[in-house]
């Protein structure tokens, strides 16, 4: 029977049925929608074919799109059709069905809160491949989260101002990614899976965000509903936690570390590391650790480096920790693969199991990856590490590795959740030096790791991809966020002057300086010849890390900030002025905690455009105080000046303008 107007109350859900539910008599169904009340939100949900339209405030925050619903059977496609039934017993709302298939019905379970609900849908009758559900993109304004884009030289900010397409979104990928999205309108989306996903974003041009689950379980998620973007991504992080700590110090937030590879690439070897490392000593570039990007079990390691605790020692005189690069990964030629495949130390091939899982690397060549799961092998790992540490030198390491390949076979009773919890475990366990960890799906939220987002161009354009993947890693929950090497790499031909001296000032004023191309000058690996850069951008990048110690101790104060609340310490506009409607597509400035404004210049030229939001803000550089929101025209912005302000009545204000203040004057 129909249920009548009325209140229920459970929990902290007031429900009002604005209309009523559709009950079991003929012709209940495409009788028209069925709204459901809460105190933040109405779920309207039509009945001629099933789709969920959220309403606050009377306008339409998320809707899914016509046909949101499909599955698929074999290679083919069909659709969830008209509501059959439905009935609702407290918050919980069931509904049935019909779809193409005569004999296979849908069955839909909405759990209703004051702040999100809860979606459960699954097939009777059969048993799908996959189940997909659609949203309407322009439903709920822009789009962000996701984490990085798999094409590593393209991050669209937001979401649907490109496209986007990941067939492989994964706990186990390399990318650092989490099933979570937020929109403009304060609506938000968590698909529950630990399991391969298909994502995508307005593929093709479609307008439609849609995201795809194995078949053989319902297709599970939480869509959130507040009145900000910032309100959505809490809501989030008190699902998968907050970190709890900060596994990177002051000393390596203060100063950069400086990374071999875009400097090195292939050459990587004893006389180069120094070479270098000398060099940005001698033109006053600081940092506090200096990592060869060479693994010790590449087959030639000892003849390139034939004294690891020589270039420790030399390397602390100049200022300089040693660190190493570290992967699970166990290419075919390095110096142990056999006995790694004679122990039985790699994951196992899916058709074989008597044998290891092998793939093609980014170098092309075949590899393994060495199975955590397996007790023996990860100490055999671990044990290696430790040897460096204690034999050679080597103060800690950077971790650059999946944990998991899903092309592989998992060892007996693991899951892809104990692979990234060995891994982070072991990885804990040293000293990663400011180059962190690259986790997917928050799965090692507590740790505080440090996250770099992937390489990028050496371009201009990489630098603003690197800019857009540091603001949508660290609003999926990574607040510790730096960009992969300052000037880029991909083996790409050296950054020009500019692209090098730009993307240090920007990485200035973000939460950690990660380097590698030496502004003293670098060898071209696309023709081996050596490039030289201008003695000014030494200059301008040496007064770029001036600008970041200099911020050392209000970047900070927004760590232990983030340890209390969980909030990102880079982050976008509008997660400070939600109400500021120009900020949700600013893709160049960004909030370095409540206090400062970034707008560096990101492209060729010597002016820009920046938006100011709402509040009373000093301009660093001309020494102004200006009142937002306002759009500030061509602002004169030559290679010499970073363009950032301070939001004086933000808390942490006069230390970051004093900060500032001083950076600029030794300009």
């Amino acid at each position: 029977m129909p249920i009548g107007r009325g209140t229920v109350r459970r929990g902290s859900a007031a429900l009002i049925l604005a209309a009523p539910l559709l009950g079991t008599a003929p012709g209940a169904a495409g009788s028209g929608p069925v709204t459901f009340a809460t105190l933040g939100y109405e779920l309207r949900v039509a009945t001629d074919r099933l789709t969920l339209t959220t309403v606050r405030a009377g306008r339409t925050v998320l809707a899914t799109a016509a046909g949101a619903f499909r599955f698929r059977i074999g290679g083919d496609w069909y659709l969830v059709r008209e509501v059959t039934d439905s009935s609702r017993e407290g918050d919980t709302v069931r509904v049935t069905a019909a779809t193409d298939l005569p004999d296979v019905t849908v069955y839909l379970r909405i759990t209703l809160r004051s702040d999100r609900y809860d979606v459960n849908w699954s097939l009777s009758g059969a048993t799908a491949d996959v189940l997909s559900t659609a949203y309407d993109l322009d439903s709920a304004g822009h789009w962000y989260g996701h984490g990085e884009n798999t094409d590593q030289t393209v991050q669209p900010w937001p979401l649907d101002s490109g496209q986007l397409v990941d067939t492989a979104f994964s706990p186990a990928s390399y990318q650092v990614m989490s099933p979570f999205w937020y929109t403009a309108d304060g609506t938000g989306l968590r698909v529950d899976t630990d399991e391969p996903m298909d994502v995508r974003i307005n593929s093709g041009g479609n307008g439609l965000g849609e995201f795809t689950v194995a078949g053989d379980r319902p297709a599970a998620s939480t869509v959130f509903v507040e009145d900000t973007p910032a309100e959505v991504y809490r809501d989030h992080i008190a699902l998968v936690g907050k970190p709890e700590r900060s596994d990177t110090s002051y000393a390596q937030y203060a100063s950069p570390l400086w990374n071999s590879w875009a400097q090195l690439y292939g050459e990587q070897n004893q006389r180069n590391v120094l070479a270098w490392a000398r060099a940005l000593a001698a033109a006053g570039l600081d940092g506090h650790a200096i990592q060869v990007e060479e693994s010790v079990i590449a087959a030639d390691f000892d003849e390139r480096f034939p004294d690891l605790p020589a270039l420790s020692q030399e390397l602390k005189r100049l200022g300089f920790d040693l660190g190493m690069w570290t992967g699970l990964y166990m290419p075919e030629t390095a110096a142990d693969f056999s006995q790694a495949v004679d122990k039985g130390y790699l994951l196992k091939d899916p058709s074989d199991p008597s044998r290891p899982c092998l793939f093609t690397w980014w170098n092309g060549r075949p590899t393994g990856l060495i199975d955590l799961a397996n007790p023996a092998a990860g100490q055999w790992y671990t044990r290696g590490l430790k040897a460096q540490v204690r034999e050679s030198g080597v103060a800690g390491f950077k971790f650059d590795t999946a944990f998991f390949d899903d092309r592989c076979v998992p060892y007996p009773g693991a899951t892809r959740a104990d692979y990234v919890r060995h891994g982070t475990e072991l990885a804990g366990e040293f000293d990663q030096q400011g180059a962190g960890l690259r986790v997917a799906w928050n799965a090692a939220q507590a740790q505080g790791f440090a996250t770099r987002t992937a390489d990028k161009p050496t371009t201009f354009a990489g630098l603003r991809a690197a800019v857009s993947a540091n603001l949508a890693v660290s609003t999926i929950g990574y607040p510790f966020v730096e960009t992969d090497m300052i000037g880029g790499s991909l083996q790409y031909p050296p950054p020009t002057d500019e692209v090098l001296a730009r993307w240090a000032q920007a990485a200035s004023l973000m939460p950690l300086m990660y380097a590698s191309t030496s502004p003293t000058g670098v060898k071209d690996a696309t023709t081996g010849k050596w490039v030289d850069y201008d003695p000014g951008t030494v200059e301008l990048y040496r007064a770029a890390i001036a600008t970041h110690k200099r911020l050392a101790p209000y970047i900070w104060d927004q760590v232990r900030q983030t340890l209390k609340t969980g909030d990102p310490i880079m982050r976008p506009l509008f997660f400070d002025f939600p109400k500021d409607e120009a900020g949700y597509t600013v893709a160049d400035e960004w909030m370095l905690g409540p206090a400062v404004l970034a707008a560096p210049k990101l492209d060729e030229g010597t002016t820009r455009d920046i938006f100011l939001p709402s509040g009373v803000w000093r301009d660093v550089s001309r020494g102004s105080v200006l009142r937002g929101p306002a759009t500030l025209r061509a602002y004169a912005a030559p290679l010499g000046v970073t363009p950032a302000f301070v939001n004086l009545r933000a808390k942490g204000a006069a230390k970051a303008l004093k900060a500032l203040r001083a950076a600029d004057a030794t300009r």
